[in-house]
């Protein structure tokens, strides 16, 4: 008769809430978190015309951070946290530029 090994499933805690390998991903979860917050600052400021310069840079710096952040991630999760941030990083961006840019009125 052949033996059954029991194996039991193995509870490995978590790093973080996003880590789904089990390990913590503290940089990826900050690089996370800063793109999510420039992404949303970016994304509101463009809905004020005269808040372009907030909502060009937010979304330019949101743009950078958050393709660091692809380039280091390790799990699905993060990516798409990273890709939320990204797009709405990038829709502020584009909008703010397009009431006036990184310079406009600053720079004649």
């Amino acid at each position: 008769m052949a033996q059954v090994a029991h194996t039991r499933p193995r509870n490995r805690p978590t790093g973080s809430l996003f880590a789904t390998d089990g390990r913590p991903h503290p940089l990826q979860d900050t690089l996370m978190v800063v793109t999510g917050v420039l992404g949303v600052l970016a994304f509101v400021s463009a809905m004020f015309h005269d808040l372009h310069l907030l909502s060009s840079w937010a979304g330019l710096v949101g743009i950078l951070v958050g393709g660091y952040g692809m380039w280091i991630s390790r799990t699905t999760w993060e990516r798409f946290a990273l890709i939320m941030g990204i797009g709405s990083s990038a829709v502020g961006f584009y909008l703010g530029m397009a009431h006036g840019g990184l310079f406009g009125g600053v720079v004649s």
